[in-house]
């Protein structure tokens, strides 16, 4: 690939865990001396899997990219709960989960299965008066977010390890996979939290064909060097 290239390239990368996004898009911006680059859909900091990145001209495209649907696999536990319904925060309540059967487990999968209300978490990146969601909770504000309307196309679920459930969610734009956990915990009368999750797909593209980093920064490091000195 010519990620020099006048138009500009788009690049398919493995966010590690514990990277924000903008921490990937400014790794790959320093090593190319990119004037322009772009991410399409954000993954948390404890997410990892598939971020597509654009430069150049073909930052233009990041729109399209968001909005197709995307494919996460990952895992949530029952029976407890965290305010940003992830490991970022402490736990903060325990719920009992003796209660709950695999026809439970089959009906609250099904009831978030097809076109659903959530709301966002408020440990989110969604803008509130112009400030990010997460700002406000972690000052401990008191703030609401508007519900919206996503389409979740398959959520299947294995409970082979239960509390432990693995899941594979395919849905549309804006979904929040962590509003899906909260839901699932409470439709099953307990509490849930995402204990792993990772983007696997956006349309046709798959994390399969996705570089590391770090590899892909000092690839493009390199040929930048190599182009100058030529």
């Amino acid at each position: 690939m010519n990620y020099f290239d006048e138009n500009g390239c788009v690049m398919l990368v493995d966010k590690p865990l514990g990277w924000t996004s903008f921490d990937v898009v400014n790794k790959i911006r320093y090593a190319g001396k990119f004037k322009k680059v772009g991410h399409a859909g954000t993954l948390d900091p404890l997410a990892t899997g598939l971020l597509i990145l654009c430069a150049g001209k073909k930052t233009k495209q990041i729109e399209s990219f968001q909005t197709q649907e995307k494919e996460y696999t990952g895992k949530l536990v029952l029976g407890k709960t965290t305010p940003s319904v992830d490991l970022e925060t402490e736990f903060d309540a325990e719920y009992p989960t003796d209660h709950i059967s695999k026809k439970d487990l089959s009906e609250a999968r099904k009831k978030l299965t097809g076109l659903i209300e959530q709301t966002p978490p408020i440990h989110s990146a969604v803008k509130v008066k112009g400030r990010r969601a997460y700002d406000a909770a972690r000052k401990g504000e008191d703030i609401k977010l508007k519900v919206r309307i996503v389409e979740v196309k398959e959520f299947e679920i294995d409970d082979s390890h239960f509390p432990e459930i693995n899941f594979r969610i395919v849905c549309s734009k804006g979904t929040y996979i962590r509003s899906m956990v909260s839901d699932f915990g409470k439709l099953l009368k307990s509490g849930a939290y995402l204990a792993e999750l990772r983007r696997t797909k956006i349309g046709d593209f798959s994390v399969e064909g996705a570089e590391k980093v770090q590899e892909l920064a000092a690839k493009i490091q390199e040929l930048r060097e190599s182009l100058q000195k030529s």
